[in-house]
């Protein structure tokens, strides 16, 4: 019966009036992760598969954990700020939003071989990091020339009057909540050469929208119809994946490394929304909406929250690593990730996955980074590309970014800086699929910016 609810609902957002997240893009959100980490692992854009050492490269590649050299303890916390410009029909408005959490806090322990034994060192790795910041909004007001709510439900007359002339419309949409990971790894190093691992990752999700729509019409003579629709979705969930990764020091100097990570199985998605159908409106209006016109007043309906449960799984992910260290003064490292889009399903929902089947893609994704050391001080850098999952890139685009970082060894404490900024563009269907595909989506450019800090403890 849950599954029948659910499809229903999908089908609804498909082929009625709904502004809320579709399918496809709320697969996308279930999927994302953003390479949040450490100042360390930000500011060198994450490139840390044939690296390891640092807590944040066993979510890349658990062997990993095995190159610290002594056990330690890390805390991130800093500020995230996204920049949203919105255009709707050549009308652009700009929103900022800032959102400061605790990112990422986790340890590794390291335990040295048995004697005489070729296994050098045995690593316990525990870190907790966030995966996505969801918290962000934009608004638009413009006019596309199309008036969805086009009549009073309390005219009686015979016809009734229609408000067809489109005015203005106002529209608003805000996100919260964060996504992110809990890693256990056990790490080890064969003859200093090899280093093997592998990790159980918890991961969490909880994602609230809410989205405004507002509509001035206009009938024949010049009167003015308003209306108002908002629409409430909360998704919570959690998942489970494996991972498991190696690296291997071909000398001194260089390391190449392949790691790989399982789908993500949601098992129970709980998705509370008013998206129900309005009986005093029409069968498909949802949400809280209300209509008025000088003469006839206003009239409202608001639902009631609705609950469904459903599964899904995320695509798996491959990243293949390379590294050069420069002795002790410095380093470069790239890493290739692909991920297969494709491979987002909703669990027992053919339908829907044969749909996502066109519109996913598999991605290729690079980081690279560098360090570079002057006695006890560090300074870093990187570069981050990453595809789009869709097919279509119109008004989703690929994401670029870079990364900026400094670092200072106090002995048994090190404190680290990082700055990192990524744009891309993206778009929102105001309103989804059931009237002309005419009414040109909303264009939204996005600019994202982390000022975080790290302080690490020996242990």
């Amino acid at each position: 019966m849950k599954k029948i609810i659910f499809l229903l609902t999908v089908i609804f957002s498909v082929s009625t009036y709904s502004q809320s997240l579709g399918y496809d893009d709320l697969g996308v959100m279930f999927a994302k992760d953003d390479n949040f980490g450490t100042a360390r692992f930000e500011a060198m854009s994450g490139a840390f598969g044939a690296l390891g050492g640092d807590l944040s490269s066993v979510h890349i590649n658990p062997a990993g954990g095995a190159v610290a050299r002594r056990s330690n303890f890390s805390i991130t916390a800093g500020n995230t700020s996204v920049n949203s410009k919105a255009n709707y029909y050549g009308a652009e408005n700009s929103l900022r939003d800032n959102s400061f959490n605790l990112s990422q806090i986790g340890g590794v322990l390291v335990f040295g071989g048995a004697k005489n034994s070729n296994w050098n060192n045995f690593a316990i790795s525990f870190n907790y990091k966030m995966k996505s910041d969801f918290n962000k909004s934009y608004s638009v007001k413009g006019n596309s020339g199309f008036a969805l709510f086009n009549q009073h439900p309390s005219d009686k007359s015979n016809p009734t009057n229609k408000y067809n002339k489109a005015k203005e419309q106002y529209f608003s949409n805000t996100y919260s909540g964060e996504s992110g990971v809990f890693n256990i790894g056990l790490s080890s190093v064969y003859q200093n050469k090899l280093y093997i691992g592998g990790g159980v990752n918890i991961h969490s999700f909880k994602l609230d929208q809410v989205t405004n729509l507002t509509e001035v019409n206009l009938d024949d003579k010049g009167n003015e119809l308003t209306a108002f629709n908002e629409q409430t979705s909360a998704f919570e969930a959690t998942g489970v994946s494996l991972s498991v990764g190696f690296i291997y020091k071909t000398d001194s100097n260089f390391r190449f490394g392949l790691a790989y990570e399982t789908p993500t199985w949601y098992s129970n998605v709980i998705e509370e929304n008013n998206l129900v159908e309005d009986p005093v409106f029409d069968d498909w209006l949802f949400g809280f909406t209300e209509i008025k016109t000088n003469d006839l007043g206003a009239v409202s309906a608001e639902n009631e929250t609705r609950t469904n449960e459903y599964s899904l799984k995320t695509q798996g992910r491959l990243t293949a690593s390379g590294a050069y260290v420069f002795a002790k003064k410095g380093l470069l490292s790239i890493d290739y990730t692909y991920k297969n889009y494709k491979g987002i399903k909703y669990i027992d929902e053919n339908d829907i996955n044969e749909n996502l089947e066109s519109i996913f893609k598999a991605t290729h994704s690079f980081n690279i980074g560098t360090e570079w050391r002057f006695d006890k001080v560090s300074v870093r850098g990187g570069y981050h590309y990453e595809q789009s999952p869709y097919e279509n890139t119109k008004f989703k685009g690929n994401l670029n970014g870079f990364s900026l970082g400094a670092g200072y060894n106090f002995g048994k404490m090190k404190i680290d800086l990082s700055y990192r900024n990524s744009n891309n563009n993206s778009s929102y269907e105001m309103y989804d699929s059931r009237y002309p595909r005419d009414v040109k989506p909303i264009e939204i450019k996005n600019n994202n910016s982390r000022i975080i800090g790290t302080v690490t403890f020996s242990l």
